[in-house]
């Protein structure tokens, strides 16, 4: 029944007791998806309970589902019914969501197959100031293989560079509506530092104080180092499902 909420703990029932968005700590009477209230919380350093539950949600904001991965809790984000879900996963592992056995049955049943484990992490606009380079608008690179992915998986995507063109920045609304960040350097520049700098400038292009999200995969080692040493925290792990547009 796509669009039900429910969740499960190792201690519950499979289909023990419905889950109300409005259960959500910060969604009752805001319009939100549950699943962007949680990762708000999250990246303010709020994490829902270790209690090794799984969330199931309806189909959130933007271009794809999701399989989300925090502490000892998951959430699937789509259009499944949730005893589907419980029925899938054994209550005594809370590692069994992003096991690639549910991942493909998950896809199956939203007509999408599960895009790579990405790790997420989080920074908050900053003053501009901040920034020890200027970052500056390009609309001629929508050909850029890095603008591409990102037009598929986000909205409203918009890419700048520094001005020397080294290396660019892609923006956009993703997952939930989150605001996302990727950033590729040239590789004739890599190895300077540009990466880490680039990042951090990212966070200058949005609201101060608004949380900016950018999906790293992990075996990207030095992506991962870039993001870390521009400030930004991990807080969960993920896979997509793209939707169909």
């Amino acid at each position: 029944m796509a669009g039900r909420e429910d969740t499960i703990s190792p201690d519950m029932e499979p289909n023990g007791g419905g889950h109300s968005p409005d259960t959500v700590p910060g969604a009752a009477g805001s319009g939100r998806h549950p699943l962007s209230v949680l990762l708000d919380a999250a990246a303010r350093g709020s994490f829902p309970p270790a209690d090794g539950g799984v969330e199931v949600f309806g189909p959130p904001p933007g271009p794809s589902d999701a399989v989300v991965a925090f502490s000892s809790h998951n959430v699937v984000a789509g259009g499944v019914d949730p005893a589907e879900v419980h029925a899938r996963l054994p209550r005594s592992d809370p590692g069994a969501p992003m096991d690639p056995s549910f991942l493909l049955w998950l896809g199956g049943r939203l007509g999408s197959g599960p895009g790579m484990l990405d790790l997420v992490l989080v920074e908050f606009g900053q003053s501009r100031t901040a920034s020890t380079i200027l970052l500056v608008p390009r609309h001629d690179l929508a050909g850029h293989p890095r603008v591409e992915r990102s037009i598929r998986y986000r909205t409203d995507v918009a890419v700048y560079s520094d001005e020397a063109g080294r290396g660019i920045v892609v923006l956009g609304r993703g997952l939930a509506g989150r605001r996302e960040v990727s950033v590729e350097v040239d590789p004739a520049h890599r190895g300077i530092g540009l990466g880490r700098t680039m990042a951090a400038a990212a966070a200058t292009l949005v609201p101060t104080g608004e949380p900016l999200f950018a999906q790293v995969s992990p075996g990207n080692v030095a992506s991962v180092r870039a993001f870390l040493a521009a400030g930004y925290r991990t807080i969960c792990s993920e896979v997509l499902f793209l939707r169909s547009r």
